[in-house]
């Protein structure tokens, strides 16, 4: 992908950055703790000991919408995996598999790591994710697996990851 394919406000990274920080808060984070025990009313996560987790609420549990389920209500993802070509094309089906995989795996032990939406546009398949590290992992999987060309850059003033693997 050349330069000028590449969004305003975003720096490529490369893969052996390792986990990149974030820069700036982002804004979907829960602003305050919410009262504990508190249960997504969307997603049923529950807020206990300071993080959201996939555990029992209990019967005086409060209601308070978990970061993820924000974001998917208000169609605002973090991540966006763009994933293309010939090869893509041909092993379509078993890629996104292999990212739905990645997704079930994170979201076991971190319930705001989500896919948003899987759309088709121009020959390519375009999945966002509620969180960048969900993204990232997405791109290293599949690379891992397939080889190809991946990318990352990312916008540290907006927290927006965007991944693009082609083969």
């Amino acid at each position: 992908m050349s330069a000028k394919n590449i969004f305003p406000g975003y720096h490529q990274i490369t893969r052996h950055d390792g986990v990149f920080q974030e820069r700036i808060h982002d804004t979907y984070q829960t602003k305050g703790k919410p009262s504990e025990p508190s249960i997504c009313p969307q997603c049923g996560a529950v807020f206990h000991e300071g993080r959201w987790q996939w555990i029992k609420s209990h019967a005086t549990t409060h209601q308070h919408s978990c970061p993820a389920c924000q974001r998917i209500h208000e169609n605002n993802p973090a991540g966006f995996v763009t994933l293309h070509g010939d090869f893509f094309m041909h092993h379509r089906d078993e890629i996104l598999n292999l990212a739905r995989h990645v997704e079930e795996r994170e979201k076991t032990e971190h319930p705001l790591k989500r896919i948003m939406a899987t759309e088709e546009k121009d020959n390519a398949v375009l999945i966002t994710t509620t969180d960048i590290h969900l993204a990232r992992g997405i791109g290293t999987a599949i690379h891992d697996a397939y080889q190809g060309e991946l990318e990352f850059h990312y916008n540290p003033s907006e927290n927006l990851l965007r991944v693009h693997w082609s083969h």
